[in-house]
């Protein structure tokens, strides 16, 4: 096993400076190395030392000020004040966001090279204001040249003016924005470290600082360097391989992973002899290398499992690394690794927007913004039951899920806060927020909410431990009480400043940029780790995820209000710099690792063109390396249907034998699939209902138009009575009377009895079915004079069976839409409101076979046993009338051709009289088949039809 980087700083510190290290400071640019040098001095001396001081580049330099670095949160909303103030520019704090970002970006930039931020941002007219740049050299002066080139009047534009005009305030935003951070005593990081470099009263505490394994240096850190060397106290440890150091190696071109080292190289002595072949020469050393595509990030995640089925991998512990270019893979890498992986160590955080709190905050949000009217004071259900099903809500009151059954089973799409409030924490959850400064109320009640799931959680000891115990679940919750809070306080200052309507997108905004970090022993166990966690860390083996281009190198675009030839003419941080950067990354992980595996996603999608990344190109190309590759295949089979039939044993038979009555429906769902009838009928496994939903389905649809024409004609036909021309007429002209109607039934069927509040979609509904009544009453008028018998009429008989078992009698029936008498007729008609217009079968035999259930044999069979109950019926056809079956299709009613009368092929179904006997035989059979003890319930062989199924999973589908 090869030495890794750390271990020789380690050996030659004790070598240099004995046991007693209290008088020296070893600075990493990252915390994690620190970690690991500290074991390996363990290891070197393996007695009590004197420790050194460990210290981050970034502590270094909070060390050495008053100013504290504020969170990016609070010193975005300052920006924007401060920019608005300065420009007179009223953006809104939400579009500002991703603006302030850039900016403070931008500024940190400036002040971490130590540029002039005057002539940075100065609204430069000519060139000869460039006179004063003596500092340029001749190629940073040709850059600025051609970039102004740009704004010659030859070559203007109203964009370029509108950027002109914005940049002109960039140096005043600049120096506003700094002047109110001093005043404040906090700083962005940039700023903090300039002021301490140009501190020149500075003084140092340590005898020596050990910089180790930097390699692009700010100059801020240059100078720093700089000082203490000349005050004879920093010393120098560099992390890099011959191969990208030497020019020989590249045709007398530096390797863009080594150009930085070999700046530092040149300005600050190494520690180590830069020759010396057993520290530096590893990367063509022979090494284990594969190239691995895939189709999708979630399949490279899932290789992680296979990749740890090499036990020696797990063995060696902290020489194992996953490295995820693309750390959004983090959960699912979480989640695949395989169960004989007892230590793991994550370095990267688990981001906050991936938990059960960041749906629960949206949700919660949704609720008293575009969840509550505040006119009618009441919720939008649609809203409330998201809430009361999530898996936190039961921290929030144990009957959150009654009442979800409640007003659900109750149908309260618009509940009121009476209907809700059944204990202290629903009373907290749905309490009312004034429009007064209504984001600090409802940052307020958000954080109210928290507390009671917080003294939920103190108060009982039933809850499950998944909820309690579970260390995401905690830092979850603390972390999403910090932000708000935080949140809370900038808003009170009046620092935050956003519009209720878009507070949402401000609070996603923040949570994008929170992550919940891991705790743990970090130098044991597998490693998971982002990119820039892996500086200063050699590793034995190494699985590398989503090394694509995009990713590694990452963020080349140049998202900057400073144009790339400006940044580039005063030194700021260019593509240039971040692909050299990355490419050390890449190198300098690899160089002395052995058993290395590169995954790269090879599909073409959301922006991203599929590409490995230019490393690997390169690494396949110049480094002589034998890499293997391979493509990962998705490993997915054909599903097949395998679903079991289910043998009538005695638990069955029991159920059938309690029902006594039976509904079309449930023989229609027999024959759609027997399985279905099994699942609903006799294990009673209901299929979903969206009654939370203040939507409308087609069921809802077809229950208002049959309510609202019901209570249209019951007036008319009360008592019996004929209606004429003059009756429809009279409707017809007073459109009034049917918009009342639908709005009597919206309020009976959607909104429980209370005056409806339409929102856009159930207007559009409401619409329709008014235009759907008046197309009713343009047919009615074509009959008149005629009679309704009927409306909504439930109408049943008795039928028997017989089975091996036994002799039983069932009741059958259910309710017809309209009875009514034309011309010496009775119709059963069935309204129809839905797009597909009824296909003709051929004869009764044919409405029982369940192939014919594509045709909507379901219809036929309905009305035509209705009508048979009714051509039977002494009570509802006492003068024996022919009964005619009728279906009718609202939408298809305008057609010349329409006719609502079922048909047998051409021939309409004048008189149900004829086809009963053999009806009642068709049905007969059939119920017998159902009831039978010795015939199973079988699958459907019509596979189509399990895709839309509610039971499909329970079928093995």
């Amino acid at each position: 096993m090869i030495q890794t980087f750390l271990q020789y700083v380690a050996r030659d510190i004790i070598d240099k400076y004995g046991t007693n290290l209290s008088r020296i400071a070893i600075i990493f640019p990252n915390k994690r190395a620190s970690l690991f040098l500290n074991q390996e001095l363990a290891k070197v001396v393996n007695k009590p030392i004197w420790s050194p001081s460990y210290i981050t580049i970034s502590d270094f330099f909070r060390k050495y000020s008053k100013r504290t670095v504020c969170e990016p949160m609070e010193l975005i909303c300052k920006l924007h004040k401060v920019f608005c103030q300065t420009t007179g520019m009223r953006e809104a704090l939400e579009h500002f966001y991703g603006w302030g970002e850039i900016l403070l970006s931008d500024f940190d930039d400036i002040d971490k090279h130590l540029a002039d931020p005057r002539l940075i941002f100065s609204n430069i007219k000519n060139l000869r204001e460039l006179d004063d740049t003596q500092f340029l050299n001749k190629e940073q002066k040709e850059a600025l040249r051609h970039f102004f080139s740009n704004f010659s009047d030859e070559n203007d534009s109203e964009l370029k003016k509108r950027f002109q005009q914005l940049w002109s305030h960039l140096e005043e935003v600049y120096n506003n924005f700094n002047n109110i951070l001093k005043e404040q005593n906090i700083a962005y990081e940039g700023a903090l470290y300039r002021e301490v470099v140009e501190n020149e009263e500075l003084t140092f505490e340590y005898d020596h600082y050990l910089f180790v394994g930097f390699n692009l240096l700010q100059e801020v850190e240059r100078q720093l360097f700089i000082r203490l060397k000349k005050e004879g106290k920093a010393h120098f440890y560099w992390d890099f391989d011959h191969y990208y150091t030497d020019k020989s190696k590249h045709n007398g071109f530096m390797h863009e992973a080594g150009i930085h080292i070999a700046e530092n190289q040149a300005l600050f002595t190494n520690e180590f002899d830069a020759d010396n072949k057993e520290i530096y020469r590893h990367l063509e050393e022979e090494k284990n290398i594969s190239f691995i595509s895939a189709s999708t990030e979630n399949i490279q995640a899932r290789y992680v499992s296979q990749w740890l089925d090499d036990k020696q991998r797990i063995d060696d512990g902290n020489r194992t690394a996953i490295v995820m270019c693309n750390e959004e893979l983090l959960p699912t890498v979480i989640h695949c690794l395989p169960p004989t992986v007892d230590e793991v160590n994550v370095t990267t955080g688990y981001p906050l927007q991936q938990t059960p709190f960041f749906s629960l905050l949206i949700h919660l949000i949704n609720l008293q913004t575009i969840g509550y009217q505040k006119n009618r004071d009441q919720y939008i259900l649609r809203y409330v039951t998201p809430i009361l099903k999530h898996p936190y809500a039961k921290l929030i009151s144990d009957k959150a899920e009654e009442l979800r059954i409640d007003i659900n089973k109750r149908h309260l799409y618009h509940p009121k806060r009476d209907d809700l409030c059944l204990d202290e924490g629903l009373n907290i959850l749905f309490s009312t927020i004034t429009d007064e400064r209504k984001n600090l109320q409802l940052t307020k009640w958000l954080i109210a909410v928290i507390e009671q799931m917080t003294r939920t959680i103190q108060n009982q000891e039933t809850l499950p431990d998944a909820l309690t115990k579970d260390p995401l679940f905690q830092e979850s919750l603390f972390r999403t009480y910090t932000l708000l809070n935080r949140l809370f306080e900038l808003i009170e200052q009046e620092e935050v400043e956003v519009d209720t309507t878009m507070f949402l997108q401000f609070i996603k905004q923040l949570i994008r940029s929170t992550s919940i970090p891991f705790h743990g022993e970090p130098a044991v166990g597998l490693q998971i780790m982002g990119v820039l966690e892996t500086r200063n860390l050699d590793f034995e083996h190494l699985l590398i995820l989503s090394c694509n281009e995009g990713n590694m190198p990452k963020g080349l675009k140049d998202t900057s209000f400073i144009p790339h030839a400006l940044r580039q003419a005063y030194g700021l941080t260019t593509t240039d710099h971040k692909v050299s950067i990355y490419a050390y990354y890449f190198y300098r992980l690899i160089q002395r690792a052995k058993d290395i595996t590169i995954l790269y996603n090879n599909a073409t999608e959301n922006g991203k063109t599929g590409e490995m990344s230019r490393f690997m190109l390169q690494l396949m190309a110049e480094s002589g390396h034998d890499i293997q590759l391979h493509t990962l295949q998705a490993g997915q089979a054909p599903m097949t249907l395998t679903p079991k039939v289910v043998a009538k044993e005695p638990a069955v038979m029991e159920r059938l034998k309690e029902i006594q009555r039976i509904s079309p429906t449930a023989i229609n769902r027999y024959l759609r699939c027997p399985l279905l009838f099994f699942y609903n009928y006799i294990t009673g496994i209901r299929e979903p209902e969206n009654n939370d939903e203040d939507s409308i389905d087609n069921r809802m649809f077809g229950n208002i138009f049959h309510y609202a024409s019901q209570l249209l004609y019951e007036p008319l036909s009360a008592n019996g009575k004929t209606i004429h021309h003059s009756d429809i007429e009279y409707l017809q002209k007073h459109p009034e009377l049917i918009e009342r109607a639908v709005d009597q039934a919206f309020s009976h069927e959607l909104f429980n009895g209370q005056s409806p509040s339409y929102n856009g979609l159930q207007l559009i509904n409401r619409k329709v079915i008014v235009q759907y009544l008046k197309l009713l009453l343009g047919i009615d008028k074509r009959l008149v004079p005629f009679r309704i018998l009927g409306l909504e009429k439930k109408v049943e008989t008795t039928i028997s069976i017989q089975t091996s078992e036994c002799q039983r009698t069932l009741t059958i029936g259910g309710v017809i839409d309209r009875l009514d008498e034309v011309d010496g007729t009775l119709r059963v008609v069935d309204y129809k409101t839905g797009h597909r217009k009824q296909e003709k079968l051929p004869d009764v035999q044919a409405v029982f076979n369940p192939e014919n259930i594509k045709k909507h044999s379901d219809y036929y069979l309905q009305t035509l046993l209705y009508s048979a109950i009714i051509n039977d019926s002494e009570s509802e056809n006492p003068n024996k009338l022919p009964v005619s079956p009728a279906l009718l299709f609202i939408q298809h009613s305008n057609s010349d051709n329409f006719a609502p009368t079922i048909c047998f092929g051409n021939a309409p179904i004048k008189d149900v009289k004829p086809l009963v006997e053999e009806f009642t035989e068709q049905l007969t059979r059939l119920l017998e088949e159902i009831f039978e003890p010795t015939i199973p319930f079988q699958p459907t062989p019509y596979i189509e039809r399990c895709e839309s199924c509610a039971y499909r999973r329970l079928c093995g589908m």
